[in-house]
């Protein structure tokens, strides 16, 4: 018996992507998966040491994993001409926050990267992802980059956009932001990294053709979502995109980890290495 340590946010569409896994719809051959659930940063921290098989982490992080672990083709999440946004109490453009404040939901996020090439002049104030908002609304930072279900109830917040990440990036190249993805440490061996893949994408699969049982099983983790709005969530990260990077894809985040080497950000060149199935 195998015991695979399998990591994921603990958001709604990480869940409806492993609902299928954790809920014994496939076939495992063997592999007992253990599921653990951490906010992205701690993931990202705990991949530098190498502690889990498999785990999700920003695409960013992965700039500083890939002597360790390698990138599974199934379950990214893209932003598709949307992504992290950008959000003041009171309107803001790009010029206005300048040398200015803004909480961050961690260093190694991909949002940050984000940011960090959409305007490199500001003061990040590292703050747990789910107290952003709360943080911008009392006035205690200037603005704040929003991940996860933030993205969608800023505006009830009384928040305004200043800029979507995902949005301004289609602009720069055209191409879809690579926001997370699964990677699997390279020491598994290629019968068992190819084994755990398929289990991955036959878990997406079976939540996209089985989308209201996925979306109840996601429900306990939408954090204050209504039914609608989780669905709408799931969707933006749990797509086509989810099962498959494809050619676009692959583009996609060879092209982000570029320009954050040629900007600075990130601090070394990235050889980036996705599992064929």
């Amino acid at each position: 018996m195998t015991t695979i340590h399998l990591a994921h946010s603990p958001d709604s569409d990480d869940a409806f992507m492993f609902y299928a896994l954790a809920s014994g719809k496939v076939d495992t051959q063997g592999i007992t998966y253990v599921h653990e659930l951490q906010d992205i940063e701690s993931l990202n921290q705990r991949a530098t040491r190498a502690e889990l098989e498999v785990t999700a982490v920003s695409i960013h992080a992965y700039a500083y994993l890939a002597d360790t672990y390698a990138l599974l083709p199934h379950g990214s999440s893209m932003g598709d001409r949307y992504g992290p946004r950008l959000v003041a109490k009171t309107p803001m453009t790009k010029a206005d926050i300048k040398g200015k404040r803004i909480a961050i939901p961690g260093p190694l996020t991909t949002a940050y990267l984000a940011l960090k090439l959409y305007e490199p002049d500001f003061i990040p104030v590292q703050t747990p992802f789910d107290q952003i908002e709360d943080r911008v609304i009392a006035g205690e930072v200037d603005a704040g980059l929003l991940i996860h279900e933030g993205q969608l109830t800023y505006a009830d917040n009384g928040l305004h956009l200043i800029a979507d990440m995902g949005e301004w990036w289609y602009q720069e190249t055209g191409l879809p932001l690579p926001l997370g993805g699964n990677i699997i440490r390279k020491d598994l061996g290629m019968e068992l990294t190819q084994k755990i893949s398929r289990h991955l994408r036959a878990s997406i699969a079976y939540g996209l053709e089985h989308r209201q049982a996925a979306l109840d099983h996601s429900m306990q983790y939408a954090r204050g979502l209504d039914r609608g709005k989780a669905d709408e969530f799931v969707g933006m990260y749990v797509n086509d995109w989810t099962l498959d990077y494809g050619e676009r894809g692959k583009l996609a985040v060879r092209t982000l980890l570029d320009r954050g080497v040629k900007a600075g950000i990130i601090t070394k060149n990235v050889d980036v290495e996705f599992v064929e199935d």
